[in-house]
């Protein structure tokens, strides 16, 4: 076998958007390197080694190569990584991608400030660290798709049109929102459901409990629905069921999910957080994919409103399903992602880029 020249980490048990990102992308690369997953495993992935592993298979530069890339994505992915190289004096480099719109604290910082070479996801992004690249999330646009068939019914929905969110159910995510947006769209549009998919934690049980309770006080408790965390396998066939992706999220570091229902041809309206405004403006000046509006209650009257006037016009609907389609294969795609990332390795590897930043030959 042939010694890993890249290395990719994930440290949390736990399989969030940072996992399902790494996941997403390690098919890609391990196409093209002898790549090793360090820490805990991600479908569809090879199986991952412990970092003491990956330290030993460290120690001399793997054939061909000046050294060997570790690509982190949290802090203490960061920090393992750090002591390898600067306390070991392995012949490794750092990359890390930053999604986080946000001033980093001190210590974030520090650690961001020593890497060899870092990845933004976005101009917001991009702006509170010295990014070597921008390069924006992809998704699968061959595993998510259109699928003009489709119904709710297919998909295990009641109803016969449905607007959707994906996410962890809480106050953050807008799930709230969400509700009280679909409770004001539901009765103006029969047959429509709304289906909020996602998993609530043992602290946010009672703020979902009290939602399930208001949709039933409101006789529109069966049009709402909580099928849970949804199968990875079986999302894209429920994406491609559904007419509308409304995430309304207080706050978000970038968030892909309007990504995977646009590849699926579902227009979005969206909370202008995270990534999404620069979704929408990806599309031609005389076309639409998306309408932004307000986080949090600010914007819960325009999300309504927005959400009701797309439903409301087919020809428009049909025209932001094709627009959302083609924005995420030309601009959103995941090979498009691992593309950008691989030319930062190249670099990386070339000498073009590191040395000035950590004080590194």
């Amino acid at each position: 076998m042939d010694a890993p020249e890249l290395f990719v980490t994930n440290f949390n048990p736990r399989y969030t958007g940072v996992s399902s990102t790494a996941a997403r992308l390690i098919p890609h690369h391990a196409r093209r390197h002898a790549l090793r997953l360090v820490g805990h495993p991600l479908p569809g992935c090879p199986a991952p080694i412990p970092a003491a592993e990956a330290a030993r298979l460290c120690r001399t530069p793997p054939p061909g190569r000046p050294f060997a890339i570790w690509h982190v994505r949290r802090n203490p992915e960061m920090r393992v990584a750090l002591w390898l190289r600067d306390v070991r004096r392995l012949p490794i480099r750092l990359v890390f991608t930053s999604a986080s719109q946000r001033r980093h604290s001190a210590y974030p910082r520090w650690l961001i400030g020593r890497m060899d070479a870092v990845i933004a996801t976005s101009p917001g992004a991009a702006a509170f660290v010295r990014a070597d690249a921008t390069i924006p999330h992809g998704v699968d646009t061959a595993r998510f798709v259109p699928d003009p068939a489709a119904t709710p019914a297919a998909a295990g929905l009641a109803g016969t049109r449905a607007i959707v969110a994906v996410g962890r159910l809480r106050p953050g995510k807008g799930t709230d929102l969400f509700v009280e947006a679909a409770m004001r769209l539901l009765p103006r549009h029969p047959g429509l459901v709304a289906v909020a998919c996602g998993r609530a934690q043992p602290r946010h049980a009672r703020f979902v409990e009290g939602l399930k309770a208001k949709a039933a006080a409101a006789g529109l408790g069966d049009r709402i629905l909580w099928p849970g965390d949804v199968p990875a396998e079986r999302m894209p066939a429920l994406l491609a069921a559904c007419d509308l992706m409304l995430t309304l999220p207080r706050s978000e570091p970038y968030g892909v999910t309007p990504l995977e229902g646009m590849a699926a041809g579902l227009p979005f309206v969206a909370s202008d957080t995270g990534a999404f405004r620069s979704f929408a403006e990806a599309a031609p000046d005389d076309e639409a994919c998306g309408v932004i509006v307000p986080p949090g209650e600010e914007g819960l009257d325009a999300a309504a409103a927005a959400a009701d006037a797309i439903l409301s016009d087919p020809a428009r609907h049909a025209a932001m399903r094709r627009t959302a389609r083609a924005v995420a294969v030309e601009r959103f795609s995941i090979k498009g992602e691992a593309a950008g990332i691989e030319e930062v390795y190249r670099r990386l590897w070339a000498g073009e880029i590191g040395s000035a930043r950590s004080g590194r030959a």
